[in-house]
């Protein structure tokens, strides 16, 4: 990927992947809001017919107290993200962002609309060396004015639901930002999509909105997060187990 300054108006000059970002475009995206509508009616009916998705939490509160936060949650199944942002009211979209591996959701044309327009994806390249996403999520979060990015601070999908170790990367964006972090917590992910099935069996997938965070370290954040979640799911943790038996 070529090296942007987006600072000036070389937007105009951007990749596709990157215009539909409104530190970018400068403007709400018509035709994006109108397909994120009938997305959300879409999700909307899956998640209340085929999956059963329960939201433990209010978001209307974190929404008017919080102009700018980073999620984070665990990541078991390909779930997880279109979940939490059917959880999440439809009104506070245009808000709404997730980081997506680029050489997953971009891959095609397909993808790479319904990850601009359905999503509100933002492309990471996970072998970038040149620092490229870190600085186009860190200029997201230092000039717009409200942004909730979802990130998966694990990096990739768990191959057994349990809790891998966090990257560093949800920490340097809070820190140089000083952008809070909200604790969720899904469970049954992992259950109803494990890693390698082709689609999603159906069943209960229950979304607990934990506490907000503020920006630190990464392994305070890991430590805080397991002490949180693992009083939802004591054995979402590896070792979790036999901590449980010797207590």
């Amino acid at each position: 990927m070529k090296d942007w300054n987006y600072e000036n108006e070389q937007w105009t000059k951007l990749p596709a992947h990157l215009k539909h970002l409104p530190l970018f475009t400068r403007h709400l995206d018509m035709f994006s809001m109108v397909i994120r509508f009938f997305w959300s009616l879409f999700l909307k009916f899956f998640f209340r017919t085929y999956i059963q998705l329960r939201t433990k939490g209010s978001w209307s509160d974190i929404y008017k107290n919080h102009k700018k936060l980073l999620i984070i949650s665990n990541h078991g199944s390909h779930l997880d993200a279109v979940s939490i942002a059917a959880s999440i009211p439809a009104i506070y979209w245009l808000d709404l962002f997730i980081a997506a591996a680029k050489d997953y959701f971009f891959t095609n044309p397909l993808f790479t609309f319904f990850s601009q327009h359905c999503l509100g994806a933002i492309p990471i390249d996970r072998k970038d060396r040149k620092g490229e996403a870190i600085n186009l999520i860190l200029n997201l979060l230092t000039n717009l004015d409200r942004i909730w990015l979802i990130l998966f601070p694990e990096g990739t999908r768990s191959k057994d639901g349990k809790v891998q170790d966090f990257k560093r990367g949800v920490s340097i964006f809070a820190e140089r930002t000083q952008t809070p972090i909200l604790f969720l917590y899904i469970d049954g992910n992992s259950k109803l999509w494990p890693k390698g099935a082709p689609f999603a069996r159906p069943g209960l997938l229950t979304i607990h909105i934990g506490p907000v965070h503020p920006p630190a370290p990464i392994e305070k954040v890991y430590q805080a997060y397991r002490d949180w979640a693992i009083q939802i799911a004591p054995d979402a943790f590896v070792g979790s187990e036999v901590e449980e038996w010797k207590n």
